[in-house]
């Protein structure tokens, strides 16, 4: 690992200004993504301003919504019963996005921010990686890239967002409130990433020094249901192969609402907005799903070792939304 310089911050606006100051300055916080990486070799600051000890932690409910701060650890967010109650694909995406010793110190700021989980990306042997090495090439494009994208990519990159909870998020229309050395924003999470188009190494909007400070998630409505289906390789610990993120509102065997996001398939958590539409106003049943399936995959782009996922994915939509309609009849 590259020798750096440690600082630990008890004030958000010195933090805030000591790495804006800085491009070889970086924010710590569980550091359960960053640290591997620096072990790796593919992250090397010269210093790490730890933040654990900031005032950014904690849940805050209203009517319609909750607050999450940025360093509130998974598990504590999984805990949250008004997760439970309201928001149960949230919880589900969290309790299968990693382990529990993980979920005790991954803060959900750190988990939206955690890096590609592409095998090219994090072995600096390799040259030929945009997102680490701008204009060098993409190696996974003609290597090995079964756990990539098939949705979003580039001629440049189609390195994975691995983020589970990211994917129930993104269907909430979660807001990411930041502060940084041009002030505070709220940023809605589905403009939040950037797709690679020709710079993979620009990933979100944030600005060097701008701290993620909360999270707010609007709250499903009472007669909403709403499951996380997850496909991985093996039960215990993985990453998803594909994943589907679903909530329904249903009267009288019709939908009323339709919140749908993929996950295991984007550069970024995918909204599915061309199945949301298809499922507003048709009757809940196999056949509305399917056709939900069939537009949330027009445009995928997949490569040889991904071809699979195309209907994988729409098999587990079509699954996720049969668990979920099924629990509203």
């Amino acid at each position: 690992m590259h020798p750096f310089e440690y600082t630990l911050a008890d004030d958000a606006d010195q933090a805030v200004a000591v790495v804006t100051a800085d491009p070889h300055t970086s924010f710590l916080a569980g550091g359960t993504t960053q640290l591997d990486l620096m072990k790796d070799g593919v992250l090397s600051p010269e210093r790490l301003v730890d933040i654990t000890r900031l005032p950014l932690k904690g849940i805050t409910h209203t009517d319609t919504a909750i607050t999450v701060g940025a360093l509130t650890t998974m598990e504590e967010l999984a805990a949250d019963p008004v997760v439970r109650e309201r928001l149960p694909f949230v919880r589900e995406a969290l309790l299968l996005g990693a382990s529990t010793q993980l979920r005790n110190m991954a803060t959900i700021g750190g988990n939206l921010l955690q890096r590609a989980r592409c095998r090219y990306f994090r072995d600096p042997t390799v040259p030929a990686c945009n997102k680490r090495n701008p204009g060098s090439g993409c190696a996974a494009i003609t290597g090995i890239h079964r756990m990539h994208a098939i949705l979003g990519t580039s001629d440049h990159c189609i390195a994975l967002h691995a983020s589970d909870v990211a994917v129930p998020f993104a269907a909430l229309d979660a807001v990411v409130h930041t502060q940084g050395g041009n002030g505070r924003r709220s940023i809605p999470l589905t403009q939040f990433y950037l797709p690679p188009d020709d710079t993979p190494n620009v990933e979100n909007v944030l600005e060097h020094g701008e701290l993620i400070t909360a999270v707010e998630i609007p709250l499903l409505p009472a007669a909403a249901r709403s499951h996380y289906i997850k496909v991985r390789d093996r039960v215990s610990y993985e990453f998803a192969l594909v994943s589907a993120g679903v909530a329904l509102v249903t009267e009288d065997g019709l939908i009323q609402e339709a919140r749908v996001a993929l996950g295991g398939v984007g550069t970024l958590p995918w909204r599915a907005w061309d199945a949301e539409d298809v499922l507003r106003g048709s009757r809940a049943d196999t056949e509305a799903f399917r056709s939900a399936a069939e537009a949330a995959l027009q445009g995928a782009r997949p490569l040889p070792g991904t071809a699979f996922k195309v209907e994988l994915a729409k098999r587990t939509l079509v699954r996720t939304l049969e668990t979920v309609a099924g629990a509203q009849s």
